[in-house]
């Protein structure tokens, strides 16, 4: 299974534009979204064309083929206009014999894991790229589709045949790589 991975659009109609056109060339089989939608949130400023309206239609666009978990900006409000769950704390994928526990990250993350996980922990939240092996699993972050923190690239994961490749989403530029 070929994902898309992503995190952190909060409400950029830029950066979501750049996504779709990254989501279209690569052409995975689905989307994974680690949260972090519509809303900025208190503590980010305003990112590139803060348009939230315009970012659920391009996402409903493709709804049949979003996986989303809800990160800490995203509540019941925005859940009634996506038409794609996105209210679940976490989610679990098994593909190629691999076992993949996704989560926005401000509960779970590599400091707190999942009880038991074994496999990968694919967390945002921090807005910042990583890939750190833990004891029992392998915590990887996307960063953030549009507002990067720690002078990181605006990024996104592709996965695909047990490997994790980061991707700046303006060019598509690969700029890290990881295979489990």
């Amino acid at each position: 299974m070929k994902l898309l991975i992503a995190s952190d659009i909060h409400g950029s109609a830029y950066y979501c534009q750049k996504l779709m056109d990254r989501y279209q060339e690569e052409r995975p089989d689905k989307m994974l979204l680690l949260g972090d939608i519509l809303y900025h949130g208190p503590r980010n400023d305003l990112p590139e064309e803060y348009v939230p309206k315009t970012v659920f239609a391009m996402l409903n666009e493709i709804s049949d083929r979003i996986l989303c978990v809800k990160g800490n900006c995203d509540g019941e409000v925005d859940q009634m206009v996506l038409d794609f769950p996105i209210m679940a704390p976490y989610i679990y994928l098994n593909t190629d014999g691999l076992d993949i526990y996704a989560t926005h990250g401000h509960i779970y993350n590599q400091k707190k894991p999942l009880p038991g996980i074994k496999g990968i922990l694919l967390c945002g939240h921090t807005h910042v790229p990583l890939v750190e092996e833990c004891d029992g699993f392998v915590y990887i972050n996307p960063g953030s589709v549009s507002i990067p923190k720690e002078n990181s690239r605006h990024s996104y994961i592709i996965y695909e045949d047990r490997k994790f490749i980061f991707k700046d989403v303006e060019s598509g530029e690969v700029y890290k790589e990881y295979s489990v």
